[in-house]
């Protein structure tokens, strides 16, 4: 019978990503509320040195697949070693980041292990050894509790939303074997950005700007150097060529849940509200009272953005100072 939980972590250039250390954290307590084992995979390559960064999170094994091929990801080559390493384990949970290689990875998975997938999850609860899976459908318009039938079950979680929480375990740290099998694609070039910027998607603070920055970011650029925050932009931003698309918070674009997300300039498009509804306190700031942002806002500025902003700026590095 299946039983236990699989975590599978993500690292970057040899460093996990705030996502694996939710990821972890949040496979503990499922596991410790079925009373079973958890198991977190690391793959890529020569990873092995930094798996022990994984302990204190809890896991009592943590599989390293560390091999040339896996040095940069591709579906294919992740999905055929995953998928062993998962068939051997043969847990009752699969748990993993919704972002953009997890739910890459997550779907071929599904499919591959005929597994059910809840997409997106932003909270998991326990009802006796079932999970309940509260996740956004139809663009975020409602949140849905859904359960995933049969075994194994896998769980995207949103990022920047499972608390972190150490849990230190004995756990052994083991080399698997690792089975590339048949890849059909390979990266050819990887274009980085090189930036100190911090990362849109693991930021605690993000300050964005839509339409009514008529593309001067000047003063949400200063407001999130002040504040140490991710910069994002709204679709119409990105669209008139103000913003790169890496920048876009939205339904086409990234899903942010932040503690404090600032939308400056932004009327709030169904489209928008579903890339950071989920944000822990929303600050909306627009010259128009009535636009659908504030209806979403914990607090509301009705107000020039560049007057408020700087001000705001300023207030802060004083505080900082």
């Amino acid at each position: 019978m299946a039983q236990g939980v699989f975590a599978i972590t993500e690292q970057r250039d040899g460093a996990f990503r705030k996502v694996s250390y939710e990821v972890v954290s949040e496979g503990r307590r499922i596991a410790d509320g079925l009373g079973t084992d958890l198991t977190a995979a690391v793959l890529g390559a020569e990873v092995e040195g930094i798996c022990a960064e994984l302990e204190k999170y809890g896991p009592d094994k943590v599989l390293v697949a560390d091999d040339a091929a896996l040095a940069e990801y591709t579906t294919d080559a992740y999905t055929n070693v995953l998928a062993d390493l998962i068939k051997a384990a043969d847990p009752a949970v699969i748990i993993l980041g919704a972002t953009m290689q997890g739910k890459d990875l997550a779907a071929r998975l599904a499919a591959r292990l005929e597994a059910g997938l809840a997409m997106d999850c932003t909270g998991v609860n326990l009802n006796g050894d079932q999970l309940v899976l509260t996740r956004p459908m139809f663009g975020g318009k409602i949140m849905a509790e859904v359960e995933i039938e049969g075994t194994p079950r896998i769980v995207a979680v949103r990022p920047n939303v499972m608390a972190i929480a150490e849990a230190a375990k004995n756990g052994s740290i083991e080399k698997a074997a690792v089975n590339v099998g048949e890849v059909k694609t390979s990266v050819i070039e990887r274009k980085m950005e090189v930036t100190d910027k911090v990362e849109l998607t693991e930021a605690d603070i993000v300050v964005s700007g839509g339409r009514g920055t008529g593309g001067d970011f000047a003063a949400i650029d200063a407001l999130a150097t002040a504040l140490n925050a991710a910069v994002g932009a709204s679709r119409s931003a990105v669209d008139e060529g103000w913003r790169s698309h890496g920048d876009q918070v939205g339904q086409t674009g990234k899903v942010v849940s932040p503690t404090l997300y600032i939308a400056c300039g932004i009327s709030g498009a169904i489209q928008h509200l579903a890339g950071m509804s989920t944000s822990k306190y929303i600050v909306a700031i627009n010259k128009d009272a009535e636009a659908p942002i504030f209806a979403k806002a914990d607090f509301g500025v009705v107000g020039d953005l560049f007057q408020i902003l700087p001000a705001l700026a300023e207030e802060v590095n004083k505080l900082s100072s």
